[in-house]
């Protein structure tokens, strides 16, 4: 099995910053890709930013030139720095890992509030 533990969500203004951890633990060999995913209020769950376990990494086009995805693979942890963000950005973003097979893992979500 696989763990997920998201960190540093929170309340920020627009145009502040955020950085977000996602520690994984378990069986965490082998892995396609890892990323996150976020859902606001009433809308579907939609990704956000993934990097695969060669370092290719893909953003949805809402946060291009904003956030970006890295990872510390002696640590196992995903981190997404978010910058300039706004009110649009305001979710609950998810910690996604997905192997082969077995298909993908979640966090259980940590809040990003944007106040204008």
């Amino acid at each position: 099995q696989v763990q997920l533990e998201e960190s540093g969500g929170g309340l920020v203004q627009a145009g502040g910053s955020l950085r977000l951890s996602c520690a994984a633990s378990g069986s965490i060999f082998s892995i396609n890709f890892m990323g996150w995913y976020r859902q606001a209020p009433g809308k579907q769950r939609e990704s956000v930013a993934l990097i695969t376990s060669g370092g290719s990494t893909n953003y949805a086009d809402s946060v291009k030139g904003r956030f970006t995805i890295s990872r510390d693979n002696a640590k196992n942890t995903v981190f997404l720095q978010m910058n300039s963000l706004k009110p649009e950005d305001t979710a609950v973003y998810y910690c996604s890992l997905n192997k082969p097979y077995t298909g993908s893992y979640w966090g259980r979500g940590t809040q990003v509030t944007v106040s204008s």
